[in-house]
């Protein structure tokens, strides 16, 4: 089997794009990013080989910087809009996207976006309290409980940068799934 017959078809888009140079909690809407292999979004605060996250840093400023790049799913968003008007790039995601159900992604799954860019998913974002200071009761509203009481992150997930390249809105992405047994997606 070649390469090529392992990548899905395209099975969403890309909606909108962001970063922020500063650590902000939402990051502006761009025409188009930039992502560098190994590192990140170009110009973003989060960018490099080992973690930026403030949080993180402190406990250790050594570990490596597996939330390279963050994607949130546009479902999330029209499913917020009744309780909070909350716009693509605002909940601090790099990449939004549609038509693809992010969350239900295997870890190590590849994500083929645009031309050349490639990342591969670390793992679920873990929302922390910064998100009820951007809206109150958003933490709430990205958390819930499957049947079992176990707990369901579904602000997004993080991923690390493969292959370098640019990212627009209205790119394609494809998506390839690891290799069995799937691992589902842990914080990251």
């Amino acid at each position: 089997m070649k390469m090529n017959d392992k990548i899905g078809s395209a099975s969403g888009i890309v909606i909108a794009v962001s970063k922020s140079d500063k650590h902000t909690f939402s990051k502006e809407n761009c025409n188009s990013i930039k992502l560098l292999k190994g590192l990140g979004v170009e110009e973003d605060a989060h960018l490099g080989k080992t973690v930026k996250h403030r949080s993180r840093v402190a406990a250790n400023p050594n570990q490596p910087n597996l939330r390279q790049v963050h994607l949130i799913h546009s479902e999330l968003l029209d499913e917020l809009k009744e309780r909070f008007n909350v716009a693509a790039g605002q909940m601090g995601e790099n990449i939004t996207t549609k038509g693809i159900d992010l969350l239900e992604l295997p870890k190590d799954s590849l994500l083929y976006i645009g031309e050349t860019a490639v990342i591969k998913v670390t793992g679920l974002r873990n929302p922390c309290a910064q998100i009820d200071q951007f809206k109150s009761g958003l933490m709430n509203a990205v958390l819930d409980r499957d049947q079992q009481g176990n707990l369901i992150r579904k602000a997004g997930i993080m991923s690390i940068v493969l292959e370098s390249g640019e990212v627009n809105p209205g790119d394609q992405v494809r998506i390839q799934l690891p290799p069995l047994p799937h691992a589902p997606l842990e914080r990251v």
